[in-house]
């Protein structure tokens, strides 16, 4: 001590001595009690080394906490009193109680040694100032940190070496439980066997997990859970089905019958918290293939894998297809570009009222911000590959009904059999109360209400169950008879009607189309070239005429215009409109003729106006006959209106060209006996024109 003595100075002795005590597991603190009073007996001696007792402070708010958490609340305000200048020693059991990483208690070294503050454990008191106690105290920290690394790698050890065996015990996911031997097998249970094959099977048939948590929602079918803490802690839980539990149910490979460790890899991030990623399964520590029983084979396990790979919309370069949607693009995921083989997008506008799809290269475009790869008009293209469709389906007759009639009773009798499971589990737990209820005392009152409370509801959950049943078993369609069988069989030998059927939903000949063909390359040139490739490894070649731009579909015909040039030699635009739309005839967009679209086309058209080939005939404007006949322009207004002169309307206003006058014109004294200020009648329509009309 009297070494000890000379390093304490005034100067520390007027500042606080801190005590700091930590144990690294709260077992630790329970069970290895004399490891904590060995800390807290420190306080004798730095009393020994000059410190009042009232002036030692004790910092013991990290008991169960490991020393190579960077989050120790105790550590951070020890290490902020030390760096204000207010403790003159630090007293630690031994260094690992201070600090099991070499970043902590080296930023303690430093700011020790700059706060001039002491350091003791159990050896001696050391100076952080001085370079030999700092080397020392360096040496015993980096001896710390790695005998914490000796021992996890040791425990590490021994759980790899399990592991390797299978004989390491995990938490099991429901649907699987330990027996007496802690052998894996199905859990007893029938209904939670039942619900877990249920969802494999749907989701077989679809292909989607939504799809999947959408068929047990449309059937109101619950999904087990087994509680992990808590006072009911391994009890079954039902609840509705979700999403995410689906895909835990799907990736996770013990329902597969596969033993599987380390499929996570942990990571400590610079803030404190810790990252956990999930490895593929080529890295995955241990994988044991039948290990125990499970709910599918192996190979099934991975063609899920490998659909919900497929079903992911952001899943990078590697992302191929997703699942059918209700889009009215057929080959929605199958279409590959033929320039630079990236997958192609769907993009629809609407023409005429309906959604047409076009099939667009554009990820490199959008990531280079480059123009798109190429752009291809997708109705022909899906037209295209439906006949191809029909004609690959017709033979297709009594098998593929009588296995879609299967299916669906098999699913009618899964759910069935489920919600009579339900029943019985309700009827059991009813049981159970009711026993409960009669075994206890009369007198008791207090336990006998609340046992019959549980009681009534139980049998309130049975009738509920049974009630379910009973409806859902009146609304199901029960087997079909000889003459819905028979139907049944016509429309398989009817495939191109289905196919063709509009009530037939987009999404089912997604799904239909997809059973035959596993990609489509487009390639776009003079024509487009479809390169098909079906299941199995056939292929199948088209080249397709391009489609017309929307400018020439919306194109009035040719006969409609050669009609319009002929009624304009003798019609106005009110009267070619009216006349067409008497025949039934409309234009190019589908909408009725007027005035103005007739206008329009001519002028598109390059056609002659009715003006203009009136006075390509040599008729006469209103000022050109008044200046020739010597007379003013009521005067020949008035003439007109007598049949005088023969006049030619040439719009819809009532302008008119005239005639010019053959042998004798009308004289000056005819036309003062008419012009007595009397109004100007219209213009009267010929006859020829009345009947177009």
């Amino acid at each position: 001590m009297s070494d000890a003595h000379r390093k304490v100075s005034a100067g520390h002795l007027s500042r606080d001595a801190y005590l700091y005590v930590r144990q690294s597991t709260v077992r630790q603190v329970v069970e290895n009690t004399e490891s904590t009073r060995r800390q807290y007996a420190l306080r004798e001696r730095a009393v020994a080394l000059g410190w009042p007792t009232e002036r030692v402070v004790v910092i013991d708010t990290d008991l169960g906490q490991s020393g190579a958490d960077q989050d120790r609340e105790g550590f951070q305000h020890l290490v902020a009193e030390v760096g204000m200048g207010r403790a003159g020693i630090v007293l630690g059991l031994e260094v690992s109680r201070l600090a099991r990483n070499s970043t902590d208690w080296h930023r303690l070294l430093e700011i020790c040694a700059l706060s001039d503050t002491l350091i003791l454990d159990e050896d001696g008191v050391y100076n952080p100032g001085d370079f030999n106690d700092r080397l020392l105290l360096g040496l015993k920290g980096t001896m710390s940190e790695a005998e914490l690394h000796m021992l996890h790698a040791r425990l590490r050890g021994g759980l790899l070496n399990q592991a390797r065996r299978g004989a390491l015990k995990l938490p099991l996911p429901v649907g699987l439980l330990y027996d007496p031997l802690d052998r894996v097998v199905l859990d007893p249970d029938a209904q939670v066997q039942q619900s877990l094959r249920m969802l494999f099977d749907t989701f077989e048939l679809t292909g989607s997990a939504t799809a999947t948590v959408r068929h047990f929602r449309e059937r109101r079918l619950h999904f087990p859970r087994r509680l992990r803490t808590g006072s009911r802690k391994g009890e079954l839980h039902w609840q509705p089905l979700e999403h995410s539990r689906v895909l835990q149910v799907l990736h996770n490979p013990r329902y597969a019958g596969a033993y599987a460790f380390g499929r996570t890899r942990q990571r400590r991030l610079p803030g404190g918290g810790v990252e956990s990623r999930r490895l593929p399964l080529e890295e995955w520590t241990v994988l044991l293939r039948n290990a125990h029983p499970g709910y599918i084979g192996w190979e099934r396990f991975e063609a899920n894998r490998r659909r919900l790979r497929s079903n992911a919309l952001a899943h990078g370069a590697d992302r191929r297809r997703g699942p059918p949607r209700e889009g009215p693009a057929l080959l929605q995921g199958l279409v590959v570009c033929g320039v630079c083989g990236q997958s192609m997008t769907v993009r629809y506008h609407s023409r005429r009222g309906r959604r047409v799809p076009d099939y667009v290269c554009q990820r490199e475009g959008i990531r280079t911000a480059s123009a798109k790869c190429q752009s291809i008009p997708g109705a022909g293209i899906d037209r295209a590959v439906g006949a191809l469709l029909v004609e690959l389906m017709t033979p297709v007759t009594l098998s593929v009904a009588l296995k879609v009639q299967d299916e669906l009773a098999a699913r009618a009798e899964q759910v069935d059999a489920w919600r009579a499971q339900a029943v019985q589990r309700a009827r059991h737990e009813a049981e159970l109360a009711r026993r409960r209820f009669m075994q206890t005392h009369p007198d008791n009152r207090l336990v006998a209400d609340v046992l019959e409370a549980e009681w009534n509801a139980k049998l309130r959950a049975l009738d509920d169950a049974r009630r379910e049943l009973e409806q859902q078993r009146a609304q199901d369609p029960g087997q079909p008879d000889d003459a819905q069988r028979q139907r049944i069989l016509a429309l398989s030998t009817d495939f191109p009607r289905l196919w063709n059927d509009p009530a037939t939903p987009a999404r089912e000949r997604k799904r239909m189309a997809r059973l035959l063909i596993e990609d489509v390359t487009l390639t776009r040139g003079s024509d487009i070239a479809l390169g098909i490739r079906l299941r199995g490894g056939a292929t199948r070649q088209l080249q397709l005429a391009p489609e017309p731009p929307a400018w020439q579909l919306y194109r009035t015909s040719e006969h409609i215009m050669a009609e319009i040039d002929r009624l304009t030699d003798n019609h106005t635009d009110t009267q070619i409109a009216a006349i067409l739309n008497d025949l039934g005839l409309r234009t190019g967009r589908g909408v009725a003729f007027r005035p103005q679209r007739i206008q329009a086309l001519r002028r598109a058209y390059g056609l002659k106006t009715r003006y203009q080939r009136l006075r390509a005939q040599g008729l006469l404007s209103l000022t050109e006959i008044a200046a020739r006949l010597e007379v003013s322009t009521r005067t020949v207004k008035i003439w007109r209106s007598h049949g005088l002169l023969r006049a030619h309307p040439y719009n819809d206003r009532n302008q008119c060209l005239y005639e010019p006058p053959i042998g004798h014109p009308p004289s000056k004294q005819q036309g003062r006996k008419l012009t007595t200020r009397q109004p100007i009648p219209p213009t009267p329509v010929s006859t020829s024109q009345q009947g177009a009309v």
